[in-house]
């Protein structure tokens, strides 16, 4: 689980445990029932915030999922090979670096916050931008906030290095993440297909 879910989930579970007193005090089972449901409301916020051990494939130049998820858009922008990836509440939201190399830009870029699988989230809402170096080229991807999620995470910084798989961010509650790879790279991977962050292979750099 990642640092954020041992918080989260804390106030539900305070709550709950408030209740069961008052039902071990009072025994009414109204008490019971509202310690139970933020119980499991608690559990739920855990469930979401879980961070499960990915056995990372290994190759030269592969591209890797960099989020739990469904390919909604596959696309060429300007040239350049291009998908979006959009993720339930119910999907693990730990961001993963798509493909080993050097963080050489980042920006927080403020805005909306429209259902993340429409069009316009990719260029009106609230994301990160993050540009990673390698040796075939600059990979863009962009963590877009969605109509629940409000807070993107990135873990790192310009100039450090990355590798493929490894984890580097979060969204919290149902969003996007959207790459745009070098001219030439290979996607394989089709629409609506479900992926795992840091285990599905969606193609090749050039």
């Amino acid at each position: 689980m990642t640092r954020e879910g041992y918080i989260f989930p804390l106030p539900f579970l305070i709550i709950s445990a408030f209740f069961m007193f008052l039902f071990s005090r009072h025994i009414d089972i109204t008490f019971a029932y509202v310690a139970t449901v933020f119980f499991f409301l608690g559990m739920a916020v855990m469930l979401f915030f879980r961070d499960p051990d990915r056995k990372i494939p290994e190759g030269e130049n592969l591209i890797l999922s960099p989020a739990d998820g469904r390919v909604i858009k596959i696309e060429e922008i300007n040239g350049y090979p291009a998908l979006s990836i959009f993720l339930s509440i119910f999907d693990v939201h730990v961001n993963r670096a798509p493909v080993s190399g050097t963080v050489k830009y980042f920006k927080y870029h403020p805005g909306k916050f429209h259902s993340a699988f429409k069009d316009k989230a990719e260029k009106e809402n609230q994301k990160n931008e993050i540009e990673i170096e390698t040796s075939a080229g600059i990979v863009k991807m962009f963590q877009v906030a969605g109509s629940i999620a409000r807070r993107t995470t990135f873990h790192h910084k310009i100039g450090d290095n990355l590798k493929a798989g490894q984890r580097i961010g979060l969204i919290r509650f149902g969003s996007r993440v959207d790459l745009v790879l070098p001219v030439g790279s290979k996607i394989d991977t089709r629409l609506r297909q479900r992926v795992k962050g840091g285990k599905t292979v969606l193609g090749m750099l050039p």
